[in-house]
């Protein structure tokens, strides 16, 4: 082939259209090699200058409409066009997002809610400062201070603790993005071109002087607007915190609980999903398996002559294979399940007919003999073989939805398929696979052998008794030893083809439960911080009680019980805003309910349990304190 442009190194076709896979060469579209592997070409086109997506999908449908109801074969459509409408045209930016969009709304949510936790944290830290200094303060307005110097002085502490951490989390971010963009597992479109630019800076400047605005300037408006001689006395030597004072800690508190109550149940059902996804029976068995893509030339002047070529050539591919010490099995197959596919029209039972459109399009791979064994697919008949050849018998292999839907409570094997006037004489029944998605339904799936229909491509799949890296260069010098031009391909095992299937789901949840792992650490502290703040504003009048008789159990009950009021009281608001959050996550979820009984009863025990642990150590000191120290302390 001769090279005839050369494209910027920005353009990345893979990853918008096959994210996490490698494209390194574009190559003229042939149909006539095309048309006959089935429905696997995609259309993309640019609009005119000032043309809508409406116009464009009116005109689309008038020459689909031409083009498939008013020419010679208008089956060759398909059930991709309807009579009356044409084909669905859809942006790029919905292509690529689309999909992603929901996910993406939920992740901002639980990034606000992280937000909202740490500004109160910040708000409660601030509110605790002012108090400690109520005192300074009071003899500032009393020596002539003005209350908006007091704000702005407030305001600009609060300024610059949210400038340290803004620049500490953008250099996390930038590390965090780095390593995201090189991460090939991930089946993300665009992450390779996940980068830090001017607008998340700017984002981030904003969010930071809002935050610190936002949540700084009750502290100061607060401490600005107190009586003078109030608090003089709130803050002489020994004195107990008035109550309104703790109020509003104590309801910001509860706020963070509630945040944090409502990540913790999202995460809870996310994962719970997430596990459901990994117990799904593929329809296969992933383990010690892998897969390489192999080279051959099949050319010949006749398709008989290809496939008995194409069958030779095979048949010693798996043998030299099979032959390599721990390979247990060996098979090869054009397409594996869960990566790219294509569908033919359904063929139909001999003597039998169905409604048009009645029965779906099935997934079609073209495989050797041994390819079900190396998959660890189950089946029900007798596998392929080299004699099937081109002129034997045309035989097939179709899985088991759909011979429940063309032979209902019968046994397949054995039966006819009528595919125009060609018979194919069904051998065996496969398990259904999850071809297209680990999530999406099964669907239809038929396996031709190679040596009666044309593959596409050509993937040996190897079953392994060793793990199945140690076998990628013995296989490889194997196939070199059949073609010196065989590539150094990618001997990729198939649990990785599995886990870059469920990546975005695993992605999606990994930061949703980091999210909700930081909001409990964040309520945490903020629990700590609340009640150890209590407990040396409160000190003189611990010890008077226990002066009194108070025991040193009674006190640390005391303080327990004020923290789990605060946190219970945190639990039902925030149980009660996680039942609405969870039905709007409804959608992203699978195999679980958004009102999962095991989910809200975990999150529950894990905040009474970081609750009573952020409480215990203030209960500690507090039931240590020294009666007769703290008295001398008034």
């Amino acid at each position: 082939m001769t090279v005839v442009g050369v494209l910027p190194e920005s353009f990345d076709f893979g990853a918008i259209f096959a994210p996490g896979e490698r494209v390194d060469l574009l190559t003229p579209l042939d149909l006539d090699k095309e048309r006959m592997w089935g429905n696997i070409i995609a259309m993309t086109a640019r609009l005119k200058p000032g043309v809508t997506m409406g116009q464009a999908q009116a005109e689309a449908n008038i020459v689909v409409t031409k083009l498939c109801w008013n020419i010679k074969y208008p089956r060759s459509c398909g059930s991709y066009v309807g009579k009356e409408g044409g084909m669905q045209l859809r942006t790029l930016k919905d292509y690529v997002s689309g999909r992603l969009r929901r996910s993406l709304i939920v992740l901002w949510v639980a990034v606000g809610m992280i937000l909202l936790i740490a500004c109160v944290n910040l708000s409660n830290l601030l509110l605790a400062r002012a108090a400690a200094r109520g005192k300074e303060f009071a003899m500032r307005s009393a020596l002539g201070a003005s209350r908006g110097r007091m704000v702005r002085q407030l305001m600009t502490e609060s300024l610059i603790l949210s400038s340290a951490g803004a620049m500490l989390g953008f250099g996390l971010a930038w590390g965090l993005v780095l390593w995201l963009a090189h991460q090939g597992s991930l089946a993300l479109p665009l992450l390779s071109t996940l980068h830090i630019d001017g607008q998340a800076l700017g984002w981030t400047v904003l969010i930071a002087v809002g935050a610190a605005l936002l949540f700084g300037l009750m502290p100061g408006l607060r401490m600005a607007s107190g009586n003078l001689l109030e608090t003089l006395k709130d803050s002489a030597h020994g004195s107990s915190a008035g109550r309104k004072h703790e109020t509003v800690r104590t309801a910001l508190v509860i706020t963070e609980v509630a945040l944090a109550c409502v990540l913790l149940v999202g995460a809870g059902l996310l994962l719970r999903s997430f596990l459901k996804v990994l117990d799904i029976d593929l329809g296969f068995q992933p383990d010690q398996a892998a897969s390489i893509r192999v080279d051959y030339d099949d050319s010949a002047p006749t398709d008989d002559a290809r496939a008995q070529k194409r069958g030779t050539i095979f048949q010693e591919m798996i043998a030299r294979v099979s032959a390599l010490p721990g390979v247990k099995a060996a098979g090869i197959v054009d397409y594996l399940p869960l990566g790219a596919n294509r569908a033919w029209g359904a063929p139909v039972p001999q003597g039998k007919t169905f409604p048009e459109g009645a029965l779906p399009s099935p997934l079609v791979y073209v495989c050797t003999p041994g390819y079900m064994e190396a998959m660890g697919m189950r089946v029900h008949g007798r596998d392929f073989s080299w004699s099937d050849g081109p002129k034997s018998q045309q035989v097939v292999m179709i899985n088991a939805a759909a011979a429940r839907t063309y032979w209902p409570g019968e046994d397949a094997v054995g039966k006819v398929l009528m595919s125009g006037n060609t018979e194919l004489h069904v051998i065996a029944v496969v398990d259904d696979v999850h071809a297209s998605s680990v999530e999406a339904e099964k669907g239809w799936q038929i396996y031709y052998p190679v040596t009666q229909a044309n593959p596409n491509n050509a993937q040996l799949v190897i079953r392994s008794q060793v793990p199945p890296a140690t076998l990628a260069g013995s296989v490889l010098r194997a196939l070199r030893e059949l073609n010196p031009n065989q590539p150094a391909a990618e001997f990729q095992p198939i649990r990785t083809i599995v886990d870059r299937a469920v990546s975005p789901r695993r992605f999606f949840m990994l930061l949703v439960g980091i999210f909700a792992g930081l909001g409990l650490l964040l309520a945490s502290l903020g629990i700590y911080g609340v009640i150890a703040y209590g407990v040396t504003r409160q000190t003189q009048e611990i010890g008077i009680r226990m002066a009194l008789g108070a025991t040193r159990g009674r006190v640390q009950r005391a303080v327990l019980g004020s923290t789990l009021g605060m946190v219970l009281i945190g639990i039902v608001v925030g149980t009660v805003a996680s039942f609405a959050a969870a039905r709007m996550i409804a959608s992203l979820l699978f195999g679980t309910e958004p009102t999962d009984p095991m989910t809200y009863l975990g999150m529950i025990a894990l905040l009474i349990a970081v609750a009573l642990l952020a409480g215990y150590l203030p209960a500690r000191r507090a039931s240590r304190i020294d009666p007769l120290v703290a008295l001398r302390t008034n």
